[in-house]
């Protein structure tokens, strides 16, 4: 039964989910069956999010077999709606391709000196106002043709050009082979990016390759040192504050803090890893980990820069998220092994409130240690301590933020657009609960100085990740929400957690 208290919660929840539903209807409805198709989509990603914390608002709690079944069910309606929409979307593709087609066909019979397969429009381009040399404009010129893009337009921009047109095909197949004909023709010497101009039409973009990222210089590579250095430090901290005492002030109990501390960094060194074997597989360059020292839990994880361009957002997804998974599931392994190894006599004696700051720590320790969190202090293993932290310092790192592993995950997904705004609703919500938790103002200054900002676009940044990379995505951030996310006072009673 819902208290007075909580039906204003449970109602405003249910509105704003049927709001943003209705909303998404509303605009789908005019893209026809394509758009209604997109739009279930949503809806069944959106499905067990709503079912999980709409019956969390009303002191309903769906345990993690549940929410595991729902997501199972949600992603295999996904995949088939997907395959749909893609059946869908290549008829059209293939009836507008023979439209344009005809159209280029009536061109080039149109202008009988053009010789070339560009319209004659481009041959009254005034390459003196591009910063590309007329020599290498024209070579960049020649990659373009009827069977991939039709250039109509060239606009200087930077040190580049702009090309506005039409695309003729699958843009991950066009992009592969102007790429390859570019470098065959140029070498190095220039990039080529498939974007969506701001009309939502695709336009290809020419940079030199001087704009590229850049390695780490010397005094980067020593900054990264000291902070990893400060890491190390405050990780131990943490280890001896867990223990009761102040590391800096007692260096000589340095025996006593190196398991957990040695435990957070091992957590911080499986994630940097997962990014690092990611991006190796797929011939990407990656700086070196700027780690960010915190005594609150030892580190807030690390800032990792692209030092190459990423060639989709493919590639983009599976760097981002193998950092997390990899901290995340020896994070988890930990959590788990230090509850089957508690027992009376363990190092630690927590408060069984400690349990209610997670639900996902709070579920997981309710299932192994049973009746014995009704105790009002538990004995668990130091393993439980660090694997949670580690979980902590993964959700973090989570948050669909700017350049954080969430906020590219998220741009990888849904585009730079939705990215952005995902970043300003990220640091709302700290904003609101930094009100009673430090950590998240402390955490949303991070993101402000030194995250906010988007990840670079993609050589080819219209092609999406497939479907099972979108349902991990959500799989990633719903469980980044459990971490996170405390358990009410009545959920945790009916969980047999507290006396």
């Amino acid at each position: 039964m819902l208290s007075s208290s909580e039906t204003p919660i449970v109602a405003t929840i249910v509105l704003v989910a049927f709001g943003i539903l209705g909303w998404g209807f509303y605009r789908a409805r005019s893209y026809g069956k394509l758009g209604i198709l997109a739009w279930l989509q949503s809806v069944v990603l959106m499905t067990p999010w709503l079912l999980f914390f709409g019956l969390f608002a009303a002191g309903i709690y769906i345990n993690i077999v549940g929410v595991l079944f729902l997501l199972v069910v949600s992603t295999g309606v996904y995949i088939f709606l997907g395959r749909q929409l893609r059946a869908g979307g290549q008829d059209a593709i293939l009836r507008q391709r023979a439209t344009q087609r005809l159209e280029a066909d009536a061109l080039e019979q149109a202008s009988p000196t053009n010789n070339s397969n560009l319209p004659e429009g481009n041959a009254q381009l005034k390459p003196e106002v591009l910063a590309i040399p007329e020599e290498d404009l024209n070579m960049i010129k020649g990659i373009f043709g009827l069977d991939t893009f039709f250039s109509t337009e060239t606009i200087a921009y930077q040190e580049g050009a702009i090309f506005k047109g039409n695309l003729r095909g699958d843009p991950e197949e066009v992009h592969n082979r102007l790429s390859a004909s570019l470098q065959e023709r140029l070498g190095d010497k220039y990039s080529l990016f498939l974007v969506e101009n701001t009309d939502g039409k695709p336009v290809l973009i020419v940079l030199p390759s001087r704009n590229d990222p850049r390695p780490m210089t010397l005094p980067q590579k020593v900054f990264a040192v000291v902070l990893l250095v400060g890491t190390i430090a405050t990780s131990l901290e943490t280890a001896g504050l867990l223990l009761n005492f102040d590391f800096f002030a007692n260096p000589e109990r340095f025996r006593e803090v190196l398991p957990i501390g040695a435990g957070i960094l091992t957590v911080l060194i499986a994630h940097e890893i997962g990014h690092w074997l990611l991006a190796r597989r797929h011939q990407i360059r990656l700086s070196l980990p700027y780690f960010l020292p915190a005594i609150q839990i030892g580190s807030f994880g690390a800032i990792t820069r692209f030092e190459s361009l990423l060639p989709n957002r493919k590639v983009l997804f599976d760097i981002a998220s193998a950092g997390p998974a990899a901290g995340g599931i020896v994070s988890l392994l930990m959590l788990v092994g230090g509850l089957l190894l508690s027992h009376k006599g363990s190092l630690f004696q927590l408060p069984n409130e400690f349990f209610s700051g997670s639900i996902l720590v709070g579920t997981l320790a309710r299932v192994i240690l049973g009746s014995a969190l009704q105790s009002p202090l538990v004995d668990i293993h130091p393993l439980v301590v660090i694997g949670w932290l580690g979980l902590v310092i993964t959700a973090l790192n989570l948050m669909p933020a700017g350049q954080l592993d969430g906020g590219r995950i998220v741009q990888a997904i849904y585009g730079r657009k939705i990215a952005g705004r995902a970043t300003i609703a990220t640091l709302i919500v700290l904003a609101l609960v930094s009100l009673v938790n430090p950590l998240a103002m402390y955490w949303a200054i991070v993101i402000v100085f030194l995250q906010r900002d988007l990840e670079r676009p993609s050589l080819n940044e219209i092609s999406e990740p497939d479907d099972a990379r979108a349902a991990l995505g959500l799989l990633a951030l719903f469980l980044m929400v459990a971490t996170l996310l405390p358990l009410t006072p009545g959920l945790a009673g009916r969980l047999g957690i507290g006396g």
